[in-house]
């Protein structure tokens, strides 16, 4: 045989067991995460879920547990796996360490039945961490779900007008969108506490007034999107809650920014720079509504799980990337 055909052959065949070591690395790693995270969610879920970790429903009894379903997705968001197709492709050669996987149709259908359990559990972390805040930054980022010239072409969400996408202005980026607006309001501590998605045309302001019967005795910090005389002093009489907003340069009595109010509110924009890069947010599979408002439960999910990882390890809880590890 050629040597040089040789030498190539035995690189090709060392570089193919190269990448399926690394490949059953990955996935050893990606078992030990699901069942660490699986763990939490069992800790968690008191008074949720059966003795089989499902929640209570007519019918047969999975063996594949809604709480399985929701570590699956915690864990393959926090790898950066945000598609399905991938994720059972990456589990196939270990199929040892999920004797009862279900299929990827199934596993679809449940993460979507799932989602509501799911926040229940990621709230209950949530207040683990941080239960007594008295102090919360408030802030919305753009989802588009299409390019704005496919806008009035999309399918997502025409059977009913009040859930459906709709064009929006992002005023930070400068740019119009279709899609939806995700609406988040975090601790000091980075610590998201309530979100909702809402239309793109809708203004900011108006979440405020979804997060007035739940809050109260607290502090708002946001950012000029919200400012509004009125909305504050309804605020304040309704539920005592006080919001802190920069002055704009044209107003009257103009007073400069207090600067730990714009040092605390950079947590929510680190929180959405954190699901845009590492739970990839901005990319969208979904083909319906509830598909992707079952996705941003899963990807904020795993962010409040990596915090609390970090939390319980006496790590900085802002360092999500690497809770896990």
């Amino acid at each position: 045989m050629n040597k040089k055909l040789y030498n190539s052959l035995k690189f090709s065949i060392l570089a193919v067991e190269k990448t399926v070591k690394t490949i059953f690395s990955i996935m050893y790693n990606f078992a030990a995460k699901f069942a660490k995270i699986l763990e939490t969610c069992k800790k968690f879920s008191t008074n949720l879920v059966n003795d089989f970790g499902n929640a209570p429903r007519r019918g047969v009894v999975p063996k594949f547990s809604d709480l399985e379903v929701i570590a699956l997705s915690m864990t393959a968001e926090s790898e950066s796996i945000d598609g399905e197709n991938r994720l059972f492709e990456l589990l196939k050669p270990c199929k040892s360490d999920f004797p009862n996987l279900i299929s990827r149709r199934q596993y679809n259908d449940r993460r979507k039945i799932t989602s509501g359990l799911c926040e229940q559990i990621r709230k209950r972390i949530a207040n683990e961490i941080d239960g007594g805040e008295d102090y919360f930054c408030v802030d919305s980022k753009p989802i588009p779900v299409c390019r704005t010239s496919r806008g009035k072409r999309c399918k997502m969400g025409k059977d009913d007008f009040l859930t459906a996408p709709d064009f929006g202005f992002c005023a930070s980026q400068n740019t119009y969108y279709f899609g939806y607006k995700l609406h988040e309001l975090c601790g000091l501590s980075g610590v998201v506490h309530s979100y909702d998605l809402s239309k793109a045309s809708i203004h900011d302001i108006h979440y405020l007034n979804d997060i007035k019967p739940i809050y109260s005795n607290c502090s708002i910090f946001g950012d000029k999107a919200y400012i509004s005389a009125d909305i504050q002093l309804d605020l304040f009489e309704t539920s005592k809650i006080r919001l802190e907003c920069p002055y704009r340069l044209n107003q009257k009595n103009w007073k400069p920014t207090f600067k730990p109010f714009a040092k605390a509110r950079k947590r929510v924009e680190t929180n959405f720079s954190q699901l845009t890069d590492q739970y990839m947010v901005m990319r969208n599979y979904a083909k319906q509504t509830d598909g992707l408002f079952a996705r941003i439960v899963g990807k904020i999910s795993a962010q409040t799980i990596a915090q609390y990882f970090n939390y319980i390890n006496n790590k900085p809880i802002g360092r999500v990337k690497y809770a896990l590890i």
